[in-house]
């Protein structure tokens, strides 16, 4: 692997120590300057020009030596909440809140193999890269094919699928060259808790056996929303101590059943599962007083106010929860309910969203969201001593951002017009471990052009079969 260095940049660092000693109104942003990446990892960066020892070293035949003309370079965004394998169901549910959603999305998903959910998850994961998302939190599709809820709750439970259908899924992340936490379902309807257990640490083993600058660490999709069974949170629990997993559940997410949702915060406090390992997906319909009890423990939050408006959900108070002392990152959710994996587009509706509803400007700046779409977001996973920001030592993950193309004119204030003036329009290439994965939108991947293919050989036969769309 050759070097990497960009030239001419206008960088948006995004590094720890500005962000945290400026309140995190500082990102670090450098009018214009460069950066160094060898060996897959940001090697140096700095304002100006790059000095001679470090040009002068570049004379291998797979070094490159870029002049970005005035681009923006800023790191990679991260994905704390993603189902990668909806990347084929985009355009469904449209009139339904969540439940309803599910229905039709994952009606159609149900009856999907391990193959197609190979090739689903392959789709979504070039996606994201092609869209700049370098990192995500990926939930993967249980073995239990989904069912209608009621009430909130399943009331009937499908035949187990074998593991390969999981595994299959973690392989197709692995293959796109995006970096990931695996979130695998423990599937708690079907088994005894030492066998619901030994099931995920079948998962987490195969994840150990994948490449580590990718697979970043294991996690827990947390259930305790939906599942049926009383002792849901201990073995959550008992499965982070285990394994050495984090935790992320949607919680609190749909406006139905409120005062039951909120009831079921006590199942994972008496559990003893609150704390930094601990997210709370979604997180809206929250009182106070959860919102406290959240903070006080060190409980982080993945926003996805994209999914959340589109879903009808609502707005989380993400304000109060900064105020709080919450870890919170940003997410895209399923590509089948944001449609359009686009961060900028997340950060923006974020932005507009909390102030709408607060009527005050202050309450969410561009700023703000940036820095949660990107180093808050890897805090939350506690994977920021690897990405999250453009520091030396850390992958470099990386855009490249052009805001002449098209021209978004004069940069008054440079980061906030990166956030709101800029977007996949202005995204010209896209960085993972200094090496491109995708130019003008389009994936550089050898796999890209099947992927697209066969996602419509899988898909469309079952939803003749089926009766879809729904």
């Amino acid at each position: 692997m050759g070097a990497l260095l960009l030239t001419g940049a206008r960088l948006i660092t995004v590094d720890a120590a500005t962000l945290d000693a400026s309140g995190g109104t500082d990102l670090g942003y450098v009018e214009r300057g460069w950066l160094l990446a060898r060996d897959g990892v940001i090697a140096g960066l700095g304002a100006g020009d790059a000095p001679p020892d470090v040009t002068a070293g570049l004379t291998g035949p797979e070094d490159v030596v870029r002049d970005v003309a005035g681009a923006f370079v800023a790191p990679g965004f991260l994905s704390t909440h993603s189902h990668l394998f909806t990347s084929a169901s985009r355009g469904l549910g449209v009139g339904e809140t969540l439940y309803g959603w599910c229905d039709s999305m994952l009606g159609l998903i149900r009856h999907a193999t391990a193959e197609t959910v190979y090739w689903t998850t392959l789709h979504g994961s070039l996606d994201f890269l092609a869209n700049g998302v370098t990192t995500a939190y990926d939930f993967t599709d249980p073995r239990i094919p989904w069912e209608p809820m009621v009430d909130g709750v399943r009331r009937t439970t499908g035949a187990l699928r074998d593991v390969d259908y999981q595994l299959r899924q973690l392989g197709a992340k692995a293959d796109a060259g995006l970096r990931f936490v695996n979130s695998t379902p423990l599937d708690d309807a079907v088994g005894d808790t030492e066998e619901v257990l030994a099931r995920f640490g079948e998962v987490v083993a195969h994840t150990a056996t994948l490449d580590p600058r990718l697979a970043l660490r294991t996690a827990v999709s947390g259930s305790v929303q939906w599942s049926n069974r009383p002792d849901a949170a201990e073995i959550e629990v008992e499965a982070m101590r285990r394994y050495g997993a984090i935790n992320q559940a949607h919680f609190l997410e749909t406006r139905e059943a409120v005062e039951v949702q909120q009831a079921k915060f006590a199942l994972y406090r008496d559990a003893g599962a609150l704390g930094p390992g601990m997210i709370f997906g979604h997180f809206i319909q929250t009182t106070p007083a959860i919102i406290e009890a959240a903070a006080a423990s060190g409980s982080g939050m993945s926003w996805q106010p994209a999914s959340n408006g589109r879903l009808a959900s609502g707005v989380a108070e993400v304000p109060a929860m900064l105020a709080a002392g919450m870890t919170v990152g940003m997410g895209l959710d399923d590509q089948a309910c944001t449609d359009l994996a686009d961060p900028w587009a997340n950060m923006r509706l974020g932005m507009f969203l909390v102030r709408a509803q607060t009527g005050r400007p202050l309450d969410m700046m561009p700023e703000t969201v940036l820095a949660l779409h990107t180093l808050g977001g890897a805090r939350l996973l506690g994977v920021d001593d690897r990405v999250g920001s453009l520091e030396v030592g850390k992958y470099a993950d990386l855009l490249v951002v052009d805001p002449t193309e098209p021209d978004v004119g004069p940069l008054w204030h440079p980061v906030r017009s990166y956030v709101l003036a800029c977007g996949l329009r202005n995204l010209t290439e896209v960085y993972v471990g200094g090496t491109p994965v995708a130019r003008d939108g389009r994936s550089l991947h050898p796999l890209a052009g099947e992927a697209r293919a066969k996602v419509r050989e899988h898909l469309e036969p079952l939803a003749r079969a089926h009766g879809w769309p729904r």
